[in-house]
């Protein structure tokens, strides 16, 4: 961990690549410790860090990506426990000692409390892509569900975020795969005959037939006229 003079916290674990661009005199303080600091220290671990631990908080990838915002109180206190880590730094019962590992878990405390604010989820409890493609599916028919936003919040994860999660685990952007999936039920639609433009357009929430056809035009480089003659045409071939 480093901390600079404007209270900026760096969580750097050992897979990570870094640098830093010093462009004025700047004060760093690191506390380093090894994955056995805290092995060490289990019985001396609170409930609250079971799920989410100091390591897997630190591997984190989410807080790699964004920057947490703490209020001024809490740079205060984020001080204060650096510095009292720095006093006891004298001791050489440090490594062992319970008092520092309290004030190194209360650090964590305040990246939890910061995270949460940001609606970041640290406990590792992202959710599966099966989890991502049933929500999506079960409410293609409702756009404003399915926006980012709203998607996010369901999930618990930054929004901020959310677009390069999606786009790890699933290798195409949300909205290339939202825009793919609701045409392929769209396409399906249209093989019904018995269904008119303007009942599919309600049916996928488009404000009318226009705002149907000019999506369906976008993504196929025709119309769902075009699309259902050629349907028919196919037909009457096969026949």
């Amino acid at each position: 961990m480093g901390i600079l003079d404007e209270s900026d916290l760096f969580i750097i674990c050992p897979q990570d690549q870094h640098y830093f661009e010093i462009t004025k005199s700047t004060h760093f303080t690191f506390i380093k410790f090894t994955d056995s600091y805290f092995a060490g220290h289990k019985m001396n671990t609170p409930d609250a860090l079971i799920l989410s631990t100091p390591e897997s908080i630190m591997s984190n990838k989410l807080l790699k990506e964004v920057k947490l915002k703490m209020e001024e109180s809490y740079i205060s206190i984020l001080r204060n426990t650096v510095e009292n880590i720095v006093a006891y730094n004298c001791r050489k019962d440090v490594a062992s000692s319970p008092l520092v590992y309290y004030q190194i878990l209360s650090i964590f405390g305040l990246i939890r409390e910061a995270a949460a604010k940001l609606s970041i989820r640290i406990d590792d409890g992202q959710p599966e892509k099966e989890e991502l493609i049933s929500y999506i599916h079960q409410h293609i028919y409702e756009p404003s569900l399915i926006q980012v936003k709203n998607v996010a919040a369901h999930f618990n994860i930054a929004t901020s975020y959310f677009s390069d999660y999606f786009k790890r685990k699933f290798a195409m952007s949300y909205r290339e795969y939202v825009k793919s999936y609701r045409l392929k039920l769209i396409e399906k639609r249209l093989q019904i005959p018995s269904l008119s433009m303007k009942q599919i357009a309600d049916e996928f929430g488009f404000s009318d037939e226009s705002h149907l056809s000019h999506f369906f035009k976008t993504m196929r480089k025709m119309s769902p006229s075009q699309f259902r003659s050629g349907l028919k045409e196919y037909e009457y071939q096969d026949n």
